[in-house]
């Protein structure tokens, strides 16, 4: 059985990284606001969350460059198609990290520019 500490732990952790899915709902930079937001709130209560909730601001800034390059490419034409696809991996890997958090894995997001060690 879970310590209440773990548990809490684990909640934090996966809220760092569901936070980032603000900016689906219309919040602008919510994805980088809602996990700096959780990250700051816990991050030295807990040891896991101050770990997810540096991978999920990470991910989310690496993100938003990512974004930007793909807007300029929109002239190119490929930049649409590639910020629908930088969108959609987005949304997936967010889900499936905050599942491994909230089951206490450490989720390490690919392709990610590291910022915060």
């Amino acid at each position: 059985m879970l310590q209440p500490d773990q548990k809490k732990a684990r909640m934090w952790g996966m809220l760092c990284h569901l936070t980032a899915l603000a900016t689906f709902i219309g919040i602008p930079f919510g994805h980088i606001v809602g996990p700096l937001t959780m990250w700051l709130i816990k991050k030295n209560d807990y040891p896991f969350v101050d770990e997810q909730g540096k991978e999920s601001l990470n991910f989310q800034i690496s993100m938003t460059i990512y974004g930007i390059v793909a807007a300029a490419l929109i002239l190119v034409v490929i930049g649409i198609v590639l910020i629908i696809g930088l969108a959609i991996a987005d949304f997936i890997l967010v889900i499936m990290a905050a599942v491994k958090a909230s089951n206490g894995v450490s989720y390490r997001y690919p392709c990610t520019i590291r910022f915060f060690k």
